[in-house]
């Protein structure tokens, strides 16, 4: 990647349910070099934790849109980097940044059955105890958080809100993308099989790849770096 390539390419990172952009802020320094972290900053967590979060993810990602042209820049390219619900969000994102003009270079999802495949085992509507447990159950770890009442206030809702999105997702349209698509799992996610995370290959008109890591659903945050390794290479392997 030449210099100029990393000055203007960004990585767009889309936060998975229940977080915020402050996940991704690592990431800068291991990217550094590499390209620009632009985190979406969704309603309801940190700095819009005032925000009503939303429920419908066709609707997050066309009101999300401007904003992330406006930190991207003019000219400049975008990788795009979701990790579950982050995954659906990123790909209504790229439909929605293609029509506005951005050259999207790559999509990569992470932990992510194939857009048009609806999870089975549902958490939206369950009373407060056990929706926990079964996100508990889905995610493979509790976020020490939820452990103290006044935190788990603030984050409850966001995490209902945001598991609604998911369970609920509908692709707003059954036109794939023609940016490649690179799939990544957890070796141990029971949220996204293998065979699950190779139906994003319909999801392109382009290039389609996968990748695994050792772990479950939350494989990522042990990862980082072997992830932006693989991101990397992608990208070499479409210039």
């Amino acid at each position: 990647m030449s210099a100029e390539d990393r000055q203007r390419t960004a990585l767009v990172c889309v936060p998975f349910a229940g977080a915020g952009p402050s996940f991704f802020h690592p990431w800068r320094a291991l990217a550094a070099g590499r390209w620009r972290v632009v985190p979406v900053e969704l309603p309801g967590r940190e700095k819009r934790l005032l925000e009503t979060p939303y429920r419908n993810a066709v609707e997050a990602a066309e009101n999300s849109v401007d904003d992330i042209v406006a930190d991207l820049g003019e000219g400049t390219r975008a990788v795009l980097f979701g990790h579950s619900l982050g995954a659906v969000l990123a790909y209504e994102l790229v439909h929605l940044l293609s029509a506005r003009g951005v050259h999207v270079e790559r999509l990569v999802v992470s932990g992510s059955p194939g857009p048009w495949t609806q999870r089975e085992r549902r958490a939206t509507g369950l009373p407060d105890e056990e929706f926990l447990a079964r996100v508990e159950e889905f995610a493979g770890f509790r976020h020490e958080a939820l452990d103290h009442p006044e935190m788990r206030e603030l984050i409850l809702p966001v995490l209902q809100a945001d598991c609604e999105m998911h369970e609920n997702y509908v692709p707003s349209t059954d036109e794939p993308v023609s940016v490649p698509i690179c799939s990544i799992r957890g070796s141990s996610d029971g949220l996204a099989t293998a065979e699950q995370a190779q139906e994003w290959r319909k999801a392109t008109t382009g290039e389609f790849s996968c990748a695994e890591f050792p772990g479950d659903h939350m494989y990522l945050v042990d990862h980082a770096r072997e992830v932006l390794d693989v991101i990397e290479a992608e990208c070499a392997r479409g210039r």
